[in-house]
């Protein structure tokens, strides 16, 4: 069974109707990023970053996955496929997926504040100021933050260099480390860049560009994958 690869970013999610940084020129409901995103933000107004996770939370209960969601999801039946996100959200598991790795972490989870390893699922939507670890330490939102290392990039990285089909959908290519993981894909292999905004990337080969939502644009590969598969 042929080993597909996706990555996806804020794109995939769009169409469920989670907004992202760049649909507002940087910002995310009204807020810049480094207010909301970055360990600093945190240290200087653990209430406002808290809050903004709560309501984020709070809408991930409100949605359901896309079509391209489910997509993906109906392509186990023939694939092995692993889905690399860069997304916060819970919609690839929910559609179906079996196999995520989140980058970005995971918004339903609440980590330590001085110990990464402790990290808990959150019970519902909302996380308290005073809400504490076993260690003592208030719980804050998993999530990578601007500045902080990816510690699951390694992993991804290693999954990419196995793919034999790489899919790319709904992210703008320009947020690293992420964006770096189709430069381990190995250069024989078909790779698909489903996105509104696709474009060539300077020396991939076997690169198809699908200038189509995610929706749209994985049903279009789903097929193509299918009929080449059947022959």
């Amino acid at each position: 069974m042929k080993k597909i690869v996706v990555l996806t970013g804020a794109g995939m999610s769009a169409e469920s109707g989670i907004s992202t940084f760049r649909d507002n020129n940087g910002l995310w409901n009204n807020h810049r990023v480094e207010d909301v995103a970055t360990p600093e933000a945190w240290a200087a107004n653990p209430a406002m970053v808290n809050e903004f996770y709560n309501l984020r939370r709070k809408q991930l209960f409100e949605v359901e996955p896309n079509a391209g969601h489910l997509a993906l999801a109906d392509l186990e039946s023939n694939f092995d496929v692993q889905i690399i996100t860069q997304n916060v959200d819970d919609l690839h598991e929910r559609a179906g997926s079996s196999k995520v790795l989140h980058l970005h972490g995971e918004l339903k989870k609440v980590r330590s504040s001085v110990d990464p390893k402790l990290v808990y699922e959150l019970d519902g939507w909302e996380l308290k100021l005073g809400d504490k670890c076993e260690k003592g330490s208030q719980l804050r939102p998993h999530i990578v933050w601007f500045g902080e290392p990816v510690p699951m990039i390694e992993p991804a990285a290693k999954l990419t260099s196995e793919a034999d089909i790489l899919l790319v959908i709904g992210t703008s290519m320009v947020v690293y480390p992420a964006a770096g993981l189709v430069h381990y894909v190995r250069h024989e292999i078909p790779k698909y860049y489903i996105d509104p905004k696709a474009f060539a990337i300077n020396g991939m080969r076997n690169l198809h560009v699908i200038n189509e939502k995610a929706g749209t644009g994985v049903a279009i590969v789903a097929r193509l994958l299918r009929e080449m598969a059947e022959k």
